[in-house]
């Protein structure tokens, strides 16, 4: 849902992150603001994510603290110059920070995502997706980027899970039935 903020979590997170990215911003024509945390050391690596996302289209900024990266994008959201806004963070999100967010994400018609540990999740979010790695021991031809994406809070909907796989000659999300991944 375009503006708006939800948040993602779970090993797969960043895949999922990196996949919306993709096609908001293909959508909108428009670039994605990655904002982090400062002492988060481990660097994007262009390569790794120009299969999801155009690198000239990813802009990475990093803050000095939590609520340094909360303010960041608060700013980047309420502009409207921009697609995505991803807040990569530590802790969990207030009511009020989220509520904030909220806020800017409507203001400015942008959306935002707030990639999360596991069970920090704030009550103002939109929507929670958990995501992760699906192993299936019985497919070894099949390259490895079977997922399992959940939503797992829904304001304006209903909970459920897909299995995806990233298709990367298309550039895009593919839903799978667990029949045929078998």
């Amino acid at each position: 849902m375009p503006a708006r903020t939800h948040e993602v979590c779970g090993s797969s997170a960043h895949a999922f992150a990196l996949a919306l990215a993709g096609q908001v911003s293909r959508a909108k024509g428009s670039s994605v603001v990655w904002v982090r945390e400062a002492w988060n050391s481990v660097q994007l690596n262009p390569l790794g994510f120009e299969t999801y996302l155009d690198p000239h289209q990813l802009l990475v900024a990093q803050a000095p603290s939590h609520i340094d990266v909360l303010a960041s994008a608060e700013e980047a959201l309420r502009s409207g110059r921009v697609a995505l806004v991803v807040m990569e963070l530590s802790k969990s999100v207030g009511l009020t920070e989220g509520r904030r967010l909220q806020l800017a994400a409507q203001q400015g018609g942008s959306m935002g995502l707030c990639l999360l540990p596991e069970g920090m999740g704030s009550n103002a979010a939109q929507s929670r997706w958990h995501c992760a790695p699906l192993f299936d021991a019985t497919n070894t031809s099949e390259d490895s980027t079977l997922q399992r994406w959940k939503i797992i809070k829904n304001k304006s909907g209903t909970l459920r899970a897909w299995n995806v796989k990233w298709n990367a000659q298309a550039r895009r999300i593919n839903v799978v039935s667990e029949a045929a991944q078998r």
